[in-house]
């Protein structure tokens, strides 16, 4: 058996230690017992994107956005179509900037969507400006191989 994964709760935000070899049968949180995977993107505010970030071996892939924003609110269902595409394997989350105006604020968030990339605690790629779900599922690929 290979070392366990750490994976964040889209839900209660706890860390669950899952194989690697056990990621695609989804599982459940130990804490609050929903599906790990749900194959949806995560809403995030700034506690539980810290936790996100800080404490998942999955790659995170955040949608900087806002509700008054066009090109935001046509990337919305590609941005869904990823995030069950990308699951198990990447965890797809949005946050809002009008709530969250200190975290767009910590990460520089100057256009939305923003999308970025985080890994092992860290900022890996980013882009800014809408795209299909194609085009932004092989942009999450390139910038972060799983």
């Amino acid at each position: 058996m290979s070392d366990p994964v750490h994976v964040v709760c889209p839900h209660c935000h706890t860390t669950n230690r899952v194989p690697q070899e056990r990621l695609a049968d989804g599982g459940t949180c130990g804490r609050c017992k929903e599906r790990l995977f749900p194959g949806t993107a995560v809403e995030l505010d700034q506690a539980s994107f810290d936790r996100h970030v800080g404490h998942s071996d999955i790659p995170l892939v955040v949608d900087f956005w806002a509700p008054w924003c066009g090109p935001c609110r046509s990337m919305a269902p590609h941005f869904a179509e990823a995030a069950r595409r990308l699951s198990p394997h990447y965890r797809l989350a949005k946050v809002n900037t009008e709530e969250e105006q200190q975290l767009a604020a910590r990460y520089d968030i100057r256009s939305i969507p923003t999308l970025a990339v985080f890994r092992n605690g860290a900022e890996v790629a980013r882009t800014s400006g809408a795209m299909p779900a194609e085009a932004l599922m092989a942009w999450v690929r390139q910038n972060s191989p799983a």
